[in-house]
């Protein structure tokens, strides 16, 4: 069967093909026109935008087109829930090399469809934009509803809080680890993936990097249930929390016997996209939040690990550590 590249073919031929991967609109009007129209029953409009560059942000050898369209939905989905929103729509721009297959483009919308439906349901892709670049990029714009809640924050974290998150913490960053150990060929460059020399934890924790899936629906819950604040785990636990406290003038001191078996990884990893909330200590925590930790006074450090400053940098930035792991 015949493969074209984008760059054989017209935008409006492009554009048909993801048109029909993502299925039907349910915004009062969807894709195209030059602009989407989406209600906003609650009058104020949650928005957030992620960008994945091939390179700091994804390998083609480790990645396919699915696994990318799924992981550009997750991770602004879970933005939107970590506000206590439910998210709406999703706006996707994508610059592409002319050599990009044309089913790898299908492939990634079907990626975020399906996203979307499990995660989110409700939530489709209402619009967006292609161009040529010679570096894949994918762009995405959430939006989301409050539905009459106030906007949960980073800031609003107070002394005697009980720290709790929702999600796994670690798989990713195993995940990522395991691929620059085991995948990369003698130059350490890239290589695919060889799932028959995976154990069934290595696969799971592979998984959650590639595709991740994060508790989105809890996020409405937990502005429902109480939480003073909250965030998305992307950038590594000891990170987050450390940005939480910041915020919010206090210090976040966090229990490694409360991060399962591999607490150094937990702490440390990015990419788990779990949702990071404080809540009064006399509030029941909603479904699937586990207490972490303490909010406690102001210290000469943000972030506690048993009462004591944590020693490892750890977590992901992107202008510090991206080059490093490229081989």
């Amino acid at each position: 069967m015949h493969d074209p590249i984008v760059g054989d073919l017209s935008e409006a031929e492009v554009l048909a093909t993801i048109t029909r991967s993502l299925g039907a609109s349910r915004a009062l009007v969807g894709p195209g026109d030059d602009a989407a129209v989406i209600a906003a029953p609650d009058a104020r409009v949650v928005a957030t935008v992620d960008t994945l560059v091939h390179g700091p942000d994804f390998r083609l050898a480790w990645s396919s087109g699915y696994d990318l369209g799924w992981k550009s939905a997750a991770v602004n989905l879970s933005d939107v829930a970590s506000m206590g929103a439910r998210p709406t729509a999703l706006l996707v721009a994508l610059a592409m090399p002319d050599a990009t297959r044309l089913s790898f483009v299908a492939d990634l919308a079907r990626g975020l469809r399906d996203a979307c439906a499990m995660l989110a349901p409700g939530c489709d892709v209402e619009g967006g934009d292609l161009t040529v670049s010679d570096t894949l990029t994918i762009a995405v714009t959430a939006l989301g509803s409050l539905d009459g809640r106030a906007p949960l924050l980073r800031s609003g974290a107070r002394v005697g809080d009980v720290v709790a998150v929702c999600g796994d913490l670690g798989g990713a960053g195993r995940g990522l680890a395991l691929l620059f150990d085991r995948f990369r060929d003698e130059d350490g460059n890239p290589v695919p993936v060889r799932p028959e020399e995976l154990t069934i934890e290595e696969s799971r924790d592979l998984a959650t990097q590639l595709r991740p899936r994060p508790p989105v629906d809890r996020g409405p819950r937990a502005a429902d249930a109480g939480a003073t604040a909250m965030m998305d785990v992307s950038d590594g636990l000891v990170r987050d929390a450390q940005r939480m406290a910041q915020a919010s003038g206090v210090t976040i001191d966090l229990r490694s016997d409360a991060l399962g078996s591999d607490p150094r990884t937990a702490l440390v990893g990015g990419e788990d996209h779990a949702l990071l909330a404080t809540f009064p200590s006399t509030t029941p925590l909603p479904d699937d939040f586990r207490a972490i930790g303490t909010v406690i006074a102001q210290t000469d450090a943000p972030v506690r690990v048993d009462g004591q400053v944590f020693d490892g940098r750890g977590g992901w930035d992107p202008y510090r550590d991206w080059d490093a792991t490229l081989g």
